[in-house]
């Protein structure tokens, strides 16, 4: 009888969470964009964009409050980049195993868009994962480089489609759905999924899939043979991703700024600036705040795991294996 109530609340909760207005307790406006020199005191600047958690264009929640969407942040600076002639080029640093693939198309999209509009050379660096929408965005890079522990690849997609029908029958609790059209409630969670469900879904997979692999085919001009095993969808170790062609180089971030800046023709002392909310003591490389807030935010650290977990039904260009990572 206890386990049947609790199960009962369980479902109670979850769809209330579905439809109760969410309440934003602080509602800050946030500083605006600063410049900062990480190191260099010549005038032609590399301009370091940090890339971190599951690639989104939905503002992130803390406990008391939220921050712009990864695609936000991303694209405001890129923004604010093209508008000053000394940045001669971006280094997207990037921990991230994907996201929805709209949020990673959307940053191809700008980052290729950036890169056409000013010239300027685009350089990556991938930290401990740079998996399926994070590989997708890197792709209009010049040149991508892998931390020699870098998990990469995962180069297709995955339609996530959360099920609740069994637990519901065993409490007794249904969903009455009255609907015009065959397929409306196509991907329902109160019911199973039909034959012909899964071919139109696996339809839209093929399609989406296919996208990933042709921008692929595009911008890395691989073998057949490394095409057909980056195909199978697996993930890569960076000496292996190395080997088969989906990177450049093996690297820390310090040879990445280097090899941006040879690959822009800037001189050694060239600065390596960032844009963020506020000042940060002995800021370097490895800050993680990037521009999402002014100061770091345990709590919106903490909850990146909770963010994948909480991963909506739709289709991701996602590495599923992020979900039980120890982030």
């Amino acid at each position: 009888m206890k386990k049947e109530y609790f199960l009962a609340i369980f479902i109670i909760v979850f769809l209330a969470g579905c439809s109760m207005p969410k309440v934003g307790l602080l509602k800050e406006t946030p500083d605006p964009l600063k410049e900062y020199t990480l190191e260099g005191t010549a005038a032609d600047k590399i301009l370091l964009i940090g890339v971190n958690g599951m690639i989104s264009d939905k503002p992130k929640k803390g406990f008391l409050s939220e921050s712009p969407s990864l695609v936000e942040q991303v694209v405001v600076q890129l923004n604010r980049a093209q508008k000053d002639r000394k940045i001669k080029a971006v280094l997207l640093k990037i921990n991230s195993p994907g996201g929805t693939i709209t949020a990673s198309d959307i940053l191809y999209h700008e980052i290729s868009s950036y890169r056409e509009k000013t010239g300027n050379k685009i350089t990556v660096c991938m930290m401990d994962v740079a998996a399926s929408g994070a590989y997708y965005m890197s792709l209009p890079a010049d040149v991508i480089l892998a931390h020699p522990t870098t998990i990469t690849g995962s180069v297709g997609v995955i339609s996530l489609q959360p099920k609740i029908k069994g637990l519901m029958d065993k409490i007794g609790v249904g969903v009455d759905v009255q609907k015009t059209g065959k397929y409306k409630d196509m991907g329902s969670p109160y019911r199973e999924t039909g034959d012909e469900e899964k071919k139109l879904m696996q339809k839209a997979m093929e399609s989406f899939g296919g996208r990933f692999i042709d921008l692929v085919k595009k911008h890395r001009k691989l073998s057949k043979e490394a095409l057909a095993e980056v195909s199978t969808a697996r993930i890569f170790l960076s000496d292996e991703a190395l080997k088969i062609g989906l990177i450049d180089k093996i690297g820390y971030i310090s040879d990445a700024v280097k090899e941006t800046k040879k690959l822009a023709g800037l001189p050694d002392d060239a600065k390596v600036v960032v844009y963020r909310r506020a000042e940060f003591p002995e800021d370097n490389y490895y800050n993680i705040a990037g521009a999402a807030a002014g100061t770091l935010n345990p709590s919106l650290i903490n909850l990146e795991l909770l963010e994948i977990l909480n991963a909506k039904a739709g289709f991701y260009y996602l590495w599923p294996g992020a979900i039980a990572a120890d982030r």
